[in-house]
């Protein structure tokens, strides 16, 4: 069977395309409007038409050109979920525009004569209201907007990502939805009984030293199954790139308060568990030495348990997460390791680090954290592919 043709509609750095090429896709275009993610998907995609622009001015003509005259077979789209997700104590206050574009993927559908659409965000969505005091929720008008658009058959779903050998507590929810009403939709089914765990998610990436400035780039002896599946450039239909060398394998800087606040962490504890520990005249000389801070934030400073998979891999992930052994953060690596990523991704955009605010551009960390983690996008590659071969 011929290739299945994509568009990725709000790309990021490419954990959908990365998936859905493992299964077989051929992407003909993505769309992103953060520059830093631009620049890491053309890096590892350079086959594909990267439109930078804000989805919502993109016109028929910078698309049609470059897809199959008879359209394309698949649009997804993983719209921004600030506005869906719990994680924050706002978030879900804010109504803006943002929790509409889902518009601009069907849109795009539209436009490319698209036979399917995924869609994926946070499971959160399924319960916001498109306004504060309205009781209509936003996946109601989601669905009607498909149908109007022709996409009548439609489910939704939602998966966890430790049932495709992601090494990371993630569920999301998905509306697999089809032109043709007649298409027999299914989601597709855990592929694995094992849950993956982060000691097998970080085997061969050896340890860093904080503050020396001094990057790793030969693996350790250790491995994993899982590990061998991140350096297996056949499996990724990745053309051989990757050379042996580990990459991004570079250490934090974190200040002696910090690394002594790490000292205190055991496995599967956070920064919440010291505030619980640690009381009265003992957390305030901890605090007066900054090893813990003057306020408490759950989702800091998280010792991952090796045993377990990861908590959920956020944009936040360089803050919330330390490292199972040793006394500091984890690296772009680890964290995409974390994700799925395949050890040859090369995260090329943006700097390392910069503050988290509402700009224009990613970090590295940033960028992983907010992607689709490739080995789900390839569970649904596979899936989709079997959808076509039975209908076509």
């Amino acid at each position: 069977m011929k290739k299945i043709t994509h568009i990725d509609c709000f790309a990021g750095p490419g954990g959908i395309c990365t998936g859905l090429h493992a299964a077989g896709f051929d992407t003909k275009i993505a769309i992103e409007y953060i520059g830093s993610c631009v620049e890491t998907y053309k890096k590892n995609h350079p086959e594909v038409h990267v439109i930078h622009s804000d989805i919502r001015n993109v016109l028929p003509e910078d698309i049609l050109p470059y897809i199959p005259k008879e359209g394309i077979d698949l649009v997804t789209s993983g719209m921004p979920c600030e506005t869906f997700s719990t994680a924050g104590n706002t978030s879900r206050s804010f109504y803006d525009d943002r929790q509409f574009l889902f518009r601009e993927g069907i849109r795009i559908a539209k436009i490319a004569n698209a036979k399917m659409i995924l869609f994926e965000n946070v499971p959160a969505i399924t319960t916001k209201t498109v306004a504060k005091n309205s009781a209509e929720l936003i996946v109601t008008v989601l669905k009607k907007e498909l149908k109007d658009a022709g996409y009548a058959n439609f489910i939704e779903i939602v998966l966890s990502a430790t049932d495709f050998g992601v090494p990371q507590k993630r569920n999301r929810f998905f509306i697999l939805a089809s032109r043709n009403e007649n298409w027999r939709l299914s989601a597709p089914l855990p592929t694995t009984k094992n849950v993956e765990n982060v000691k097998n998610a970080l085997a061969g990436l050896p340890n860093v030293i904080p503050n020396s400035g001094e990057e790793a780039s030969k693996y350790s002896k250790s491995s994993s199954n899982f590990s061998k599946l991140m350096q297996d450039d056949s499996f990724w239909n990745r053309q051989n790139l990757h050379t042996g060398k580990l990459t991004y394998q570079m250490p934090m800087k974190h200040r002696e308060c910090t690394l002594e606040r790490f000292s205190l962490l055991k496995q599967g504890e956070s920064l919440k568990d010291l505030f619980d520990r640690y009381q009265g005249a003992e957390r305030e000389k901890l605090q007066n030495k900054r090893v813990l801070p003057k306020k408490m934030f759950i989702k800091r400073n998280y010792r991952l348990n090796p045993s377990e998979p990861a908590p959920t891999v956020t944009s936040h992930c360089l803050d919330e997460f330390v490292h199972p052994y040793f006394d500091r953060a984890l690296t772009v690596r680890e964290c995409a390791r974390l994700q799925s990523f395949p050890d040859s991704y090369d995260f090329c955009g943006g700097p390392y680090i910069v503050p988290h605010i509402n700009r224009d551009v990613q970090d590295k960390y940033e960028q992983i954290g907010d992607a689709v983690p490739p080995l789900l996008a390839y569970a649904w590659g596979v899936e989709i592919r079997k959808i076509f071969e039975e209908n076509l």
